[in-house]
């Protein structure tokens, strides 16, 4: 499949929150959350090199439709609550459309 919709997301955690953020974020890929689903095909989550309270999510998604109709789900939700208590200020978000590249894990 080809991610035709994404987004970066940099979070900013409070202080010392930033590993369990990281570890929240990663329960996505588990069975049932968004980013194990067909069509999330990027789901990446870094650190920022000089702040590790600072953690930038990539997502591709098949389609802008598919990903707010996955997200609006049941397991999105409750994974962004929990978020939510993490955060030391609002997300930033930057959408975007793929054009073409490449990632090796």
């Amino acid at each position: 499949m080809t991610a035709n919709y994404g987004f970066n997301a940099t979070l900013t955690a409070k202080p010392q929150m930033g590993d369990r953020l990281v570890d929240l974020l990663m329960t996505g890929l588990n069975e049932g959350s968004p980013g194990a689903s067909e069509h999330c095909v990027v789901y990446l989550v870094s650190r920022s090199a000089s702040d590790p309270d600072v953690v930038h999510v990539t997502e591709g998604w098949t389609s802008e439709e598919d990903h707010h109709r996955i997200f609006a789900g049941e397991a999105a939700q409750a994974i962004v609550a929990q978020i939510d208590g993490l955060l030391a200020k609002e997300s930033e978000y930057t959408d975007y459309v793929p054009v073409r590249g490449k990632a090796t894990f």
